[in-house]
């Protein structure tokens, strides 16, 4: 744990030493909480995860900049994957695992073309506390315990650096925009996603918006003040070459990511918002049974 500390400091000093730079100021945060029980109920696999974000740069002013680093998006993110039944798992289901990560992004476009480049360090394992707390939330709501003997074979402790970068494209048809994608993510997991993006509505029109590595929905980080309703929905699949959490050398076999999604933001006059999707996971590994749905929840209230 100290050692984990010690990573921690150290990255969070390296990386927020340019946010206070002249002309730089916080200008938004945002944040999506992403768990199965949101969805399919069940407590398996992609079971929970927690994104949010801190961005500095100049005002906003309702659109990205052209400038590389003039926006900065510090990036702090859990992840909780287990095998199916974590108290009697079946032969060649996943291992537990936990996740934390922090990271430096920047955003910026060039035309209707959008790029988000940056590298996370993801950290796995015990150290990581995060089976001892799932532990405490099935304690305190409900669930199984974690036998000993899975508790045994989780993701070992390692600091992964890992590098993402994502190119999209927004096409404006009135009152919809269409946002085809492609991603690249190298490190704790190597992979290769191209995918699109379709909102009905004002949602993220003017905003900065954040994709989630887990349900793929974006949220918003810098946000744009504008009431209604909107509908997103989105499709992606991804080629994953390598994942630290499913190691070929223990025999997992990838399988190719698909993933399809839905969602309905609201925002009221004064700025709170809410949103609710359903992200439906494809398999990620031969032996896994099927896919599953997860569900992805923001709250913002502005007083």
């Amino acid at each position: 744990m100290t050692r984990l500390l010690g990573f921690a400091l150290a990255a969070l000093f390296v990386m927020t030493a340019p946010l206070n730079a002249e002309g730089r100021t916080r200008i938004g945060y945002g944040w999506m909480l992403t768990n199965d029980i949101f969805g399919d109920t069940h407590d398996r696999w992609q079971t929970g995860s927690f994104a949010s974000s801190r961005v500095w740069g100049p005002d906003w002013q309702g659109r990205l900049p052209e400038g590389f680093g003039d926006i900065l998006e510090l990036r702090f993110g859990g992840q909780i994957v287990s095998p199916e039944n974590i108290a009697r798992p079946t032969p060649g289901d996943r291992p537990f695992a936990g996740v934390l990560s922090l990271g430096l992004h920047t955003h910026f476009a060039r035309g209707a073309t959008q790029f988000a480049l940056g590298g996370d360090i993801a950290v796995t394992g015990p150290q990581t506390g995060l089976d001892d707390f799932q532990g405490l939330l099935h304690d305190v709501l409900g669930g199984r315990d974690m036998s000993n003997r899975v508790s045994r074979r989780q993701v070992s402790n390692d600091v992964n650096p890992t590098a993402v970068a994502e190119i999209g494209h927004v096409v404006d048809l009135g009152g919809a925009r269409l946002r085809p994608f492609v991603e690249g993510r190298w490190g704790l997991e190597t992979l290769v996603r191209a995918g699109v993006d379709v909102t009905i509505g004002a949602f993220g029109a003017k905003s900065l918006m954040v994709r989630d590595v887990v349900s793929g929905h974006r949220y918003e980080a810098v946000p744009s003040w504008q009431p209604g309703t909107s509908v997103v929905f989105g499709a992606d699949m991804a080629h994953v070459a390598e994942s630290e959490l499913l190691r070929s050398g223990r025999g997992y076999q990838l399988e190719a990511r698909n993933r399809v999604r839905a969602g309905v933001n609201w925002q009221g006059e004064r700025g709170t918002s809410v949103f609710y999707g359903l992200t439906w996971l494809d398999k990620e590994f031969k032996a896994q049974r099927k896919g599953q749905v997860v569900g992805s929840v923001r709250l913002r209230l502005n007083f």
